[in-house]
């Protein structure tokens, strides 16, 4: 898993207070190979997604990671 939804996952769960192995599977959301690709890709890109009730806004480098709750 890219690391930058790693710390999503993390996020999330401390938003729910619990762990992020009880969150929802990714795939459920997503196609986490093709967004793991994207991740990688050399350009810079920005993904949004709706994951358990927060949007997801990863870029445009990996390492920058935004959960949105509801209440924004």
């Amino acid at each position: 898993m890219h690391p930058a939804l790693g710390t999503a996952f993390d996020r999330v769960a401390a938003r729910e207070g619990r762990e992020a192995t009880a969150l929802p599977p990714l795939y459920e959301a997503v196609d986490p190979e093709s967004l793991t690709a994207l991740l990688e890709s050399p350009s810079a890109v920005t993904v949004r997604f709706a994951y358990a009730g927060y949007v997801i806004v990863i870029g445009p480098s990996p390492h920058e990671v935004e959960v949105i709750g509801e209440d924004r």
